[in-house]
């Protein structure tokens, strides 16, 4: 018996199995093969296809990257490396800062600098075709969208129109039809819509019509990633530390949206240091050293313990620090707030007061947008404010930085690309400079004529290579050049050649490995105990805060929530964070007494069910 051909049911041609045009054998029930026209002929599609699935899935691969290969003027940094991912795939590529992450995404995502230098070794493939990929447009035509660990935004524009760059909606105009879409207009009101449904979709309470300029840093990454998921021919997305500036309930929240793009057939590239994420939130890992593949395994098969022996090559210890509570009561109070406010955009600080005693380590914590970020910029004079602060005892004009850096105070932003460094000049110059123009350290007279002692800065710079383990090919390398977590090594460089009394530091490990944060973690705490530097650290990791600070201050809707010491149970801080005041809690501004902790295992939330995928492990 014959049945009659439906325009619905058919597909693109692929080495068809024959029939008279019109006529062919039915199906068996159940089978969902569409029927395809070809010439005077038709035929079975030779692959059945599940109505409502992506055309990708036909494909066992929708990436393949075989033996990649890449060197920077003699320096091979990526040696044979294969990576594979499945549609609806959430795979995890990790390793140390400098093992070759980003440039192996560089290569699939075309960026100029690859074909710049001489280009790599190895093949790409996508969907079954090898590709030439030898631009980013060209990577979006394939489909590939990537969130860099660095923002590509453009701060005059809005939000809208960020998430829709080089993409706009337009309407259609009389002489747009005549002489082409370049005079066609842009639809305002169509994009905005769009870009509202996109940021929606992820959970954000985020003004469309907001100055990009204007939003904090975790704001941003939002955007940035609104912008890979808003377009329509998105089959893979490369995500580079996309929660490294997010609180862990805004990672949760930018995860499960990541979980559940996947289920719909995108596969994601997750390049990320939190390896709690990874150990919840992926099917499979690669693990990248030294620019080669030392690892290929399901999830499952993996501990967080067990990537960071991969990553680094040796055994990890976890950095867990026993403090002694409160600062003793004969210490004096070396930095001092009353009633100190804010105006940052996105993190506006209304009501501040705490104190801090010389030589503890301090920790500001809560969530995104709720002022923690902005207290030590306006303290730095980065921002106007108001209230009054007092250092060693001194009411300060925070407006005056130079005043502020005299009085022994350095501060390491969160944002190191934007405020923090001088990114096309070398490390050399970028450690010296600060020490340079507040210390006239680095300084050499010849005649009564102040020159910069170069040479000195050169051993200078060395000697913190050497001991904040900046990979990089020597002094004189460009900042610009170097990965992310190495970048804000430079800084933390920079800060402690000032030989500060109080050194502020904003998400200090934001973007850098378990190696490298043990390793800037513990020179901190060195710093406080071997020089008696008081350390104030901002960060949106609280696991962090806990590890190396005396006492935390929970920043909530600009004011201090409260004061715990590092070994109070959790929820207080949940309380806290969400605005509601512990039993016991200590007031603003007062020292919080030391006390045993209760026995009994901390609550941690449960990770949600990974499903399980067909695996490409080695082992």
């Amino acid at each position: 018996m014959h049945g009659r051909i439906r325009p619905w049911d058919c597909s693109l041609p692929r080495r068809p199995f024959l029939f008279k045009k019109g006529l062919c054998t039915p199906s068996e029930p159940g089978d969902t093969r569409p029927l395809v026209h070809w010439g005077k002929y038709t035929r079975y599609s030779r692959l059945p296809v599940k109505p409502g699935r992506r055309k990708t899935l036909d494909r066992k691969f929708v990436l393949e990257m075989n033996h990649i290969g890449k060197d920077f003027f003699g320096n091979q940094v990526l040696k044979d490396v294969s990576i594979k991912v499945k549609p609806g795939e959430i795979v995890a590529l990790i390793g140390e800062n400098g093992a070759g992450k980003s440039t192996i995404m560089n290569i699939l995502f075309g960026m100029p600098a690859i074909h710049q230098t001489g280009g790599f070794t190895g093949e790409v493939i996508i969907d079954g075709e090898k590709v030439d990929i030898k631009s980013p447009m060209e990577a979006m035509k394939h489909g590939i969208g990537m969130v860099h660990q660095e923002f590509m935004l453009i701060d005059g524009y809005d939000v809208a129109e960020n998430v829709k760059l080089n993409r706009e909606n337009l309407k259609k105009t009389p002489l747009g039809m005549v002489f082409g879409k370049r005079l066609n207009l842009v639809d305002q009101l169509s994009m905005h819509k769009d870009a509202r449904t996109t940021l929606d979709s992820l959970g954000i309470d985020l003004g469309e019509r907001t100055r990009v300029g204007s939003l904090p840093v975790g704001y941003k990454q939002f955007v940035e990633i609104a912008r890979e998921l808003d377009k329509e021919n998105t089959r893979l997305i490369v995500l580079d530390e996309p929660t490294a500036v997010l609180t862990e309930t805004e990672a949760e929240t930018f995860l499960s949206c990541v979980r559940s793009v996947a289920e719909k057939g995108i596969a994601f590239i997750f390049i990320s240091h939190k390896l709690d994420e990874i150990k919840n939130y992926t099917h499979h890992v690669f693990v990248l050293r030294d620019g080669e593949m030392v690892g290929d395994y399901h999830t499952r098969e993996l501990t967080t313990i067990r990537m960071s022996e991969l990553m680094v090559g040796r055994k990890v210890e976890i950095l867990n620090r026993q403090t002694d509570g409160e600062a003793p009561e004969h210490r004096e109070i070396c930095l001092e707030l009353e009633h100190f406010g804010v105006s940052m955009p996105g993190e506006v600080a209304r009501d501040v007061s705490f104190q801090v005693k010389k030589g503890e380590i301090f920790g500001i914590g809560g969530l995104a947008g709720h002022g923690k970020i902005s207290i030590a910029n306006g303290i730095m004079g980065l921002y106007p404010c108001r209230g009054q602060v007092k250092i060693h005892g001194k009411a300060m004009d925070v407006t005056k930085t130079s005043d502020t850096l005299n009085e022994g105070v350095a501060f390491v932003s969160e944002d190191r690309r934007g405020a923090g460094l001088m990114l096309d000049e070398s490390i050399e110059l970028n450690i010296a400079i600060g020490a340079l123009k507040t210390k006239n350290r680095f300084v050499t007279r010849r005649l009564g004529i102040p020159f910069y002692d170069k040479k000195e800065a050169i051993a200078y710079a060395k000697k913190m290579i050497q001991e904040l383990d900046i990979r990089c090919t020597g002094h004189s390398q460009p900042v610009r050049s170097l990965s992310g977590g190495n970048q804000q090594k430079v800084c933390i460089a920079r800060a402690l050649t000032l030989e500060p009394d109080i050194l502020f530091v904003s998400e200090p490990t934001r973007g850098i490995d378990i190696g490298a944060k043990k390793m800037i973690l513990d020179s901190l705490m060195k710093l406080n105990r071997e020089k008696g530097v008081t350390v104030i650290i901002t960060s949106s990791e609280l696991a962090e805060l806990r590890s190396v600070c005396n006492r935390i201050a929970i920043v909530t809707e600009g004011k201090i929530a409260g004061i715990l010491s590092s070994t109070d149970e959790d929820y207080k801080y949940g309380m806290l964070m969400s605005g509601v005041k512990p039993p016991e809690a200590p007031e603003a501004g007062s020292p919080q007494k030391a006390g045993a902790a209760e026995a009994g295992e901390r609550q941690n939330a449960a990770a949600a069910p990974v499903p399980e995928t067909e695996g490409r492990a080695n082992s």
